[in-house]
């Protein structure tokens, strides 16, 4: 689960982590009431969930109060396009507006999982403001890394060797590690996948602070965070998406023609790379879990036809749980009851797989049986 900038920096603050002073804004005219508040002088920041705001103009110095007013006006219902949100962008519908800062220099500190260890990594750079994934791309050696010990935490000379090596001032060196050591316990405390302060910046009054802060966290962990999942906002997030989880399905929209519901996330990976292999391309990722029953079949049918991209569709299901002929009419119930006109190819597997393809062939329904997934890719990808 994401959550915006303001809200990362309000969680942030909690554990002793130093962010700018500002307030959140869904009106010009607050807007401009917070701006009053912090001297007449603000930046005012686009909030949605993507990078990249500041190259798209979503980031507006504003040295008086009619700047506010006018940039807040240009930003407010904009479409805000970056690399982030694909071409169609997404629509500005509240603004951070927050102190100037007198910048020094300009860093990056963020906390990963790094499954390969099985721990967390701190990660940091003197390259802050530019993309992460460029520096490592380009100069990896400028991004330096610490493995933190799960039973220990993160070392107060772990957070040291970090703020030297990106040559932090010696005189902010201590500064730096009581923030590194906020946003490692924030991280730890709230579950989440990503903590990124980009920029982290020095200022001119001698502060350590988050000048731009991302945090997301793991949704299997949401059960112990209430005020975290409070921070939701479902504007920022595909309406297909959140249809799909209070059905217990997990749906990833994708840019192709062809939809996909399969059991298991590495059946439904290999279902898409086998699409793809044969000239075809996936329009979502849908795992609907080993205990699929009819209603989650229906529904999982009208999510994936909710998109007006779809063409046809691609049923790929292993019967260990469920048997395969449960499944079969699950199918065939779904498809009566939504009026399924697309194509449709069913590819079933595993316990009772002769009498779910006798179910499907019988049904009346425009259903192709497939013998295997390469047959199924093959045969939907044709029809598509």
């Amino acid at each position: 689960m994401n959550i915006h900038e303001y809200q990362a920096k309000a969680v942030l603050a909690q554990y002793g982590v130093t962010v700018p002073k500002g307030k959140v804004a869904f009106t010009v005219e607050e807007a401009v009431a917070a701006a009053r508040e912090l001297g007449g002088q603000a930046v005012v920041k686009a909030q949605i969930h993507a990078g990249g705001r500041g190259k798209a103009g979503g980031v507006k110095l504003s040295k008086n109060l009619a700047e506010v007013e006018a940039n807040a006006r240009t930003l407010l219902g904009s479409t805000l396009v970056t690399h982030q949100t694909g071409p169609q962008g997404k629509v500005v519908k509240r603004l951070l507006i927050e102190q100037l800062t007198h910048i020094q220099k300009e860093y990056y500190v963020g906390l990963v999982m790094d499954r390969s260890a099985g721990r967390v990594v701190m990660m940091a750079s003197a390259e802050g403001g530019m993309e992460i994934e460029e520096v490592a791309a380009k100069t990896p050696e400028k991004i330096f890394r610490e493995t933190i010990d799960p039973a220990v935490g993160l070392s107060p000379y772990q957070a040291r060797k970090l703020a030297f090596s990106i040559d932090i001032p010696a005189n902010l060196v201590n500064k730096a590690v009581r923030f590194m050591t906020g946003l490692y316990n924030c991280y730890l405390d709230k579950d989440c996948s990503i903590a990124e302060i980009n920029p982290l910046v020095v200022t001119g009054e001698g502060d350590v602070m988050a000048l731009d802060a991302k945090l997301n966290f793991d949704d299997n962990g949401l059960y112990r965070h209430s005020d975290v999942g409070d921070l939701r906002d479902l504007d920022e997030e595909d309406p297909k998406e959140t249809a799909a989880a209070k059905y217990g399905l997990n749906y990833v929209a994708l840019d192709g023609n062809i939809g996909c519901m399969v059991n298991g996330a590495g059946l439904a990976m290999a279902t898409m790379d086998t699409i793809k292999y044969y000239g075809g391309d996936p329009a979502n990722f849908l795992d609907v879990g080993g205990g699929a029953d009819e209603a989650k079949v229906t529904e999982a049918f009208k999510i994936i036809l909710s998109d007006p991209k779809v063409k046809g569709i691609l049923v790929n299901i292993f019967g260990g749980i469920m048997k395969c002929d449960i499944i079969a009419q699950g199918v065939v119930n779904a498809a009566r009851q939504i009026g399924l006109n697309k194509p449709l190819v069913v590819r079933l597997e595993g316990t009772n797989v002769d009498l779910g393809k006798q179910i499907l062939n019988e049904s009346g329904l425009n259903i192709v049986a497939a013998d295997s997934l390469s047959d199924a890719a093959q045969r939907i990808v044709s029809l598509v």
